[in-house]
């Protein structure tokens, strides 16, 4: 009997205890969480080590405390027992992250166009100059990137919101160059980090130290000074939890703060203009479906006005010092007419064909995309609001302008909707649904109302790939510098003959290219500079320095481009130059 009763009661209490440990225990997939956002960490630190050693001990004794941190965090993440100490494990992660984050700007804090850009607009403000509209040469050349344009120009000013530049006057004393644009934006970056941490649930924290420290990808954007990083950073607390803005019928202070961070993240960069109104439908249709329409329109028109109030406090002295330029300035990315750059279908003209003669049209299939996805989140709300964050970033693929920058300075805010803002909370959201729309044939007319949403786009994309090269660009002579007696590897002009197959009169601007990107303009020194239309010319152009060294590789790929600005055309031809120094070396 008492043998009875011990078995009886033994498992009984393996059975109670069981089961009290399992609401402390953390998921499997939070441990998973937390081991991926660690081993991200290893991505860039041994780089960062390798500086460091050689230049800067403290910072590599740093970094390898850090490494004892990765390790061992990475086997806590495995063993430990209870939800809060998985949580605390995700903040020493998150502050792992951050040392390894800051020793990096320490070794790499040169920055790039942008952080010289920003640095110097600074500067110009603080010494009362303008700001928009002004030319700063002597900037670019140093290893800072230049950006051309179809008129066979450069665009050498300051062309964001002054946001960034009101931040960096106050940093200008840590150093010259972009060091103080580059403290700026990892410091943007950093705040960010944090507060999306801390506004996502727990199990959730260790995706924000990936998503935005981990991979190394915004860092380094951060780093090389982007305007675009500091707009993230407050984007960040407005995509958190967005459809519920105005939950109730009325604007509270999370909500007004917001709105107000809405407004500065527009006043930091362009991007924010693009995921603007795809958050402002949604905010509409979640609370018509919740209050009505009048509601909803009074909510959405106070967000605006927020959000607008901020940004005009925000640009103010610009727009009463300097209106016409700054106008000008802010609208600069949207109109400087840049040369094609990117990952985007605009390659196929930069690429894959002899060029186009509507590069136009790629600019106004990329406006149509996005209007036509707007479109679309309206009409199918409920099924695309949770997407609301990732839909603006896909019309920049059919832009003349689609750097792979454009998707992913914005995942941290994918990442956001997706664990805050989920499915669930679109359920009861406002879908316009007139007659033409609904009755029996609803899916028909939806499916055609949607092809009919993006069809604009589309024709535009596809007028801009089938257009064809207006000029046909044929060598007809070369030079080269002399070196040791024999026709070296650099040229110092080549002689082209080109021909004009359009029906008006182009003005080219030349250049020659040996691997992806643009190069710098060469320059017209013989012949006229506008072709004639139907016409064949011969034209002299000689390097912007002087000198152009080809590659020492065999049968590296040459292409000679020339864009014009009105209409905006590309026109290429790949090019055979005989490295007359190899085989000068071959025949002795």
């Amino acid at each position: 009997m008492h043998l009875a009763d011990t078995q009886l009661v033994a498992p009984g209490r393996r059975t109670r205890s069981a089961v009290s440990a399992v609401p402390d225990s953390p998921a499997q997939w939070h441990r998973v969480l937390t081991l991926l956002a660690d081993v991200s960490l290893f991505i860039g630190t041994r780089s960062v080590w390798t500086q460091g050693a050689s230049h800067r001990l403290p910072v590599a004794a740093v970094v390898s405390l850090c490494y004892v941190s990765i390790l061992v965090s990475g086997v806590l993440a495995l063993v430990v027992r209870r939800t809060r100490s998985l949580a605390r494990l995700d903040l020493c992660v998150l502050a792992t992250a951050i040392t390894l984050a800051l020793c990096t700007w320490l070794m790499n804090h040169g920055g790039s166009d942008e952080a010289l850009l920003s640095t110097q607009a600074a500067r110009s403000l603080v010494a009362g100059h303008p700001v928009y509209g002004q030319s700063w040469p002597w900037l670019f050349g140093h290893g800072a990137a230049l950006t051309p344009t179809m008129n066979g120009g450069y665009d050498l000013t300051y062309g964001y919101p002054p946001l960034v530049p009101l931040l960096t006057a106050p940093l200008l004393w840590l150093g010259h160059g972009g060091i103080p644009a580059t403290a700026v934006g990892t410091g943007a970056l950093l705040v960010g980090t944090v507060v999306l941490w801390r506004m996502l649930p727990v199990p959730w924290r260790p995706a924000a130290t990936m998503a935005c420290l981990g991979f190394g990808f915004l860092p380094m954007y951060a780093r090389l000074g982007y305007p675009a990083i500091t707009a993230l950073a407050l984007l960040i607390p407005v995509v958190v939890r967005w459809p519920r803005i105005g939950k109730g019928g009325r604007l509270g202070a999370a909500d007004i703060a917001r709105a107000a961070c809405l407004g500065a993240a527009c006043a930091a960069q362009q991007l924010p203009w693009f995921l603007a109104p795809f958050l402002l439908a949604g905010v509409y249709a979640v609370r018509r479906g919740e209050s009505g329409g009048r509601v909803a329109g009074l909510l959405v028109l106070r967000t605006t006005g927020i959000a607008a109030t901020v940004w005009l406090l925000i640009n103010t002295y610009f727009i009463v010092s300097e209106p016409g330029t700054w106008i000008r300035g802010v609208a600069l990315p949207l109109t400087q007419g840049a040369t094609l750059h990117g990952q985007g279908l605009a390659d196929i003209s930069l690429y894959f064909t002899d060029g186009s003669d509507r590069l136009d049209w790629y600019g106004h299939a990329s406006v149509l995309l996005a209007a036509g996805l707007l479109v679309l989140m309206v009409l199918f709300m409920r099924r695309l609001g949770p997407a609301a964050t990732v839909l603006p970033w896909c019309a920049f693929y059919l832009a003349t302008r689609s750097q792979d920058g454009y998707y992913l300075l914005m995942t941290p805010l994918w990442l956001a909707a997706a664990v805050t803002a989920p499915p669930a909370e679109f359920e009861g959201a406002w879908q316009p649904r007139p007659r033409l729309l609904s009755g029996p044939h609803r899916r028909t007319t939806l499916g055609a109302a949607a092809v009919l949403a993006l069809t604009p786009a589309l024709l535009s994309a596809a007028l801009a790939v089938s257009g064809s090269a207006p000029l046909q660009l044929r060598v007809a002579a070369v030079g080269r510098a002399a070196a040791h007696g024999i026709r070296a590897n650099v040229l110092t002009r080549l002689t082209l003959r080109v021909t004009n197959r359009d029906g008006t009169a182009l003005t080219p601007h030349y250049m020659l290219t040996m691997s992806q990107g643009s190069s710098t303009y060469w320059s017209v020194v013989a012949g006229p500079a506008t072709i004639p239309a139907h016409r064949t010319e011969r034209v002299e152009i000689r390097p912007a320095a002087g000198k152009f060294a080809l590659s020492t590789k065999p049968r590296a790929p040459i292409r000679l481009r020339a864009f014009t600005a009105g209409p905006e055309t590309l026109s290429s031809v790949y090019v055979h130059l005989v490295d007359r120094s190899a085989d000068a070396r071959a025949h002795e």
